[in-house]
């Protein structure tokens, strides 16, 4: 054993002696895993599961020929055996190898569920990122594929294991030091909507455009679309709201034991960057309903935010005290006496030291990705249901959904959790489904 071998096994043996029961699984066992999609966030996934787990990276698919190469290159050389994965331009090649034990889809938005569907097929367990679909009828059928194929599918909601937001929850909510809880803003004013107006162009020679664009409609290429600008573009997902409140709208329910909203109501739109490319909203709100609780949430690409410590978060209100809770930190405030309680986002940068160089991670997000990737191999192991199982994931998801929804027709939806239909509203429950370009085929549930 070499020295890099050394430290590896000894922070992957730290690491999993403080593990909880629950995310207790086999340390030694070689998994043969599978990535589709390549970019950013699949890499950063991929590095992370290969941190706490001695996984064989055996292959890799994605439609840009020059980012495959070059996560196939970097694979190689953190893996043990530093054998080069194999490459794939097409997921359902990769997949009819039968050769996988788990494959990771971080593909955009837009072909989460033909890629989640073909992988549950073919008998591999699952971790896909969020939000899982693009319609609601899309997790539907992903939902129903994983029951019927009997895979373990964790979505990348990774707020549920996020280590001080895990203590948040367990220290104040559980019990009961915010007293009664009926109203939790949720929250985004991240400048993060594409500003930009490049020329449409050709696309470049590494990337199958159309292979890239599959299910979704075809749009011009534009530089602004790939690599990772796609979000800016609701052909592709579901603007910020699906980007972003999908995470806290999931903490909130979490955090709270909460299904479905039965109403929801949003408005919005484009009100102050007009000149950008982009069709997102750059502001939006929207109300979720539930029994006796409220969850609103805000966005603004522009201006300052409220709380300059929480741009992006959650405000749970108790009758007892208020608790901030974000990607960075926590704030419990108690009413009257008492003493406030600060925490800082937990980083494992000694235990993990590459995480200290590697290109564009997001240091304070990589410990959360660690732990969701342990509760997934224990869940995989004991053939349970992870803690951000498919059905939380569609629940989150669809329910952003069903805002932009709203927004577009102009008026609250009221939702049928057991029928899974918008209550008496015919054009709303079309809108559940979004057309797909020939010749790729809707799934159904």
């Amino acid at each position: 054993m070499n020295r890099r071998e050394f430290l590896h096994t000894t922070a992957f043996g730290l690491a999993a002696a403080a593990l909880s029961p629950a995310q207790q699984y086999d340390r030694e066992k070689r998994r043969r895993v599978g990535l589709i999609g390549c970019g950013w966030y699949g890499k950063c996934d991929l590095f992370r599961l290969m941190q706490i787990s001695p996984v064989e990276v055996v292959s890799l698919c994605d439609v840009d020929s020059q980012m495959l190469s070059e996560a196939a290159d970097m694979s190689a050389a953190r893996q043990r055996s530093r054998k080069r994965p194999r490459t794939y331009s097409d997921y359902r090649k990769m997949l009819a190898e039968k050769d996988l034990d788990l494959v990771l889809i971080a593909t955009p938005d837009h072909w989460h569920a033909l890629n989640m569907i073909e992988a549950a097929k073919s008998g591999v367990d699952i971790y896909v990122q969020k939000p899982i679909s693009r319609d609601v009828l899309e997790g539907k059928a992903m939902l129903a594929a994983a029951r019927q194929h009997k895979r373990v599918v964790q979505v990348g909601l990774q707020r549920r294991s996020t280590p001080h937001l895990v203590e948040a929850k367990q220290r104040f909510i559980d019990e009961g030091k915010l007293g009664k809880i009926a109203l939790v803003e949720i929250y985004c004013y991240y400048h993060m909507r594409a500003t930009e107006n490049p020329p449409d162009t050709a696309p470049p020679a590494n990337l199958d455009y159309d292979a890239w664009t599959g299910p979704a409609p075809m749009r011009p290429y534009n530089s602004l679309v790939h690599p990772r600008g796609w979000r800016a573009f609701m052909e592709y997902g579901n603007g910020i709201v699906g980007d972003m409140c999908v995470h806290m709208l999931d903490t909130t329910r979490w955090m709270l034991g909460l299904g479905w909203p039965t109403r929801i109501h949003s408005t919005g739109g484009i009100l102050v960057d007009t000149k950008s490319k982009a069709n997102i909203t750059d502001t939006q709100t929207a109300t979720f309903e539930f029994q006796d609780l409220r969850v609103v949430w805000q966005h603004r690409s522009w201006g300052d935010p409220p709380d300059p410590n929480y741009p992006w978060g959650a405000t749970f209100y108790g009758d007892k005290g208020t608790l901030k809770v974000s990607v960075m930190s926590y704030d419990f405030t108690p009413l009257g006496s008492g003493q406030p309680v600060h925490r800082d986002v937990t980083y494992e940068l000694e235990q993990y030291p590459e995480d200290k160089t590697e290109k564009d991670l997001e240091k304070h997000v990589a410990p959360a990705i660690r732990h969701h990737m342990q509760n997934f191999l224990a869940s995989i192991d004991a053939r349970s249901r992870p803690v951000s199982d498919i059905e939380q994931g569609y629940i989150s998801t669809a329910s952003c959904i069903l805002a932009n929804n709203s927004m577009k027709l102009g008026r609250s939806l009221s939702w049928d959790p057991q029928k899974q239909l918008v209550i008496g509203d015919p054009e709303a429950n079309a809108l559940l489904r979004q057309e797909y370009r020939a010749p790729y085929t809707h799934p159904e549930a």
